[in-house]
């Protein structure tokens, strides 16, 4: 009978150990955001996803360390990125398209149930040459957002809602460098209600241009 309890408990012992991979993903997502690409180690990864895995579980779930980011950049455009959907709206006109993504990402970025700031901006701003790959696969999405704004801005060129001599690339730029600048000051510390009202001081200086086609 003891022969049989410690067979038993030694096979126990010798499985993997099971996870809900879903929740495994999400609080990856997390440790990536914190701590960024390179300073993310296998070894914290396994130690903080799923109530902790060995690492045969890790690498039959995942594949890589690089295999798991790709999917956690993929729950995050599917989740927290979705403040920019606005921009693809084409119900909305473009200036209230480009304020919402502005406002919802200020309100996301600053939210206490997960780190500040982006994950697409902050996770690999500085990788190991060995991972520029990973740097050109969040730029890839960070361009997806920044050719929403670009768009906009062009849509409302061609209605006349901003003057006809707007240069267009030059101003969907500054417009997409004040959303990548939230995400720094979100991670500094500086809070959500400051951002929103940021948010209004750059929406007036396009009812300014707005203003001047009128005239």
């Amino acid at each position: 009978m003891y022969v049989e309890e410690e067979e038993s408990d030694m096979a126990q012992m010798g499985r993997p150990r099971t996870f809900d991979r879903d929740e495994a993903v999400q609080q990856a997502m997390h440790l990536f955001w914190e701590h960024g690409y390179d300073s993310t180690s296998v070894s914290l990864l396994k130690a903080n996803i799923g109530g902790g895995i060995t690492a045969p579980s890790f690498y039959a779930a995942f594949g890589s360390k690089e295999g798991l980011f790709r999917e956690v950049v993929d729950r995050y455009v599917a989740t927290h990125g979705k403040v920019n959907a606005s921009l693809w709206d084409e119900s909305l006109p473009p200036r209230e398209a480009i304020e919402l993504s502005l406002r919802r990402s200020a309100k996301m970025q600053t939210e206490r149930s997960h780190p500040k700031g982006c994950l697409l901006v902050l996770s690999a701003t500085a990788c190991s040459p060995e991972h520029e790959h990973v740097q050109k696969l969040l730029a890839k999405q960070r361009a997806h957002t920044r050719d929403g704004i670009l768009k906009r801005v062009q849509e409302a060129v061609s209605a006349i809602e901003l003057p006809v001599d707007t240069e267009v690339r030059a101003y969907a730029a500054s417009l997409y460098g004040f959303l990548l600048g939230l995400s720094v000051m979100a991670r500094d510390g500086v809070p959500g209600a400051v951002l929103d009202a940021a948010v209004t001081e750059t929406m007036l200086g396009w009812d300014n241009r707005a203003a001047a086609s009128e005239v």
